[in-house]
């Protein structure tokens, strides 16, 4: 499971669907509606936001709309309406540069063109949920 902190426009269409179906099972996790991967390490952040299901629905909302945006059809009602808006999330400096380091290894391998975007100088931008400080990696990411 990768929940991305980098923004979803920088996933190619195969990312972009994993992403999807990730933090749907995510979502799934966090509302006690699957009993497998409660104690996945990305699941961390949003577990500790002050409304876990609210910060995994405004997550997965945006990935919605990156992919409308694409032109694919990704069904909104499966996101937990009920759930309401999260507030904002942090994410590191050094996270978001881990993070896209992995995204270029991936990127390189199965879709070459998409690796302009991340290779620009000016910065990542990270998901719309989070809001970025200086820092490290996080402590719940695994680095391989």
């Amino acid at each position: 499971m990768r929940l991305w902190s980098l923004h979803p426009r920088y996933l190619d269409p195969k990312g972009l669907v994993a992403l999807w179906r990730e933090a749907l099972l995510a979502q799934a996790v966090l509302a006690g509606r699957t009993r497998g991967y409660r104690q996945h390490p990305q699941l961390r952040r949003f577990a500790a936001a002050p409304a876990p299901q609210a910060a995994i629905a405004s997550y997965l909302r945006q990935v919605q709309r990156e992919a409308a945006r694409r032109g694919y059809r990704f069904d909104a009602g499966r996101l937990d309406d009920a759930a309401g808006e999260a507030g904002p999330l942090v994410v590191t400096t050094g996270q978001l540069e881990y993070e896209r380091q992995h995204l270029q290894r991936k990127l390189a391998l199965r879709a070459p063109a998409c690796l302009s975007a991340l290779q620009d100088s000016r910065g990542i931008d990270p998901h719309p949920l989070f809001v970025v400080t200086a820092g490290g990696i996080a402590d719940w990411e695994l680095p391989g």
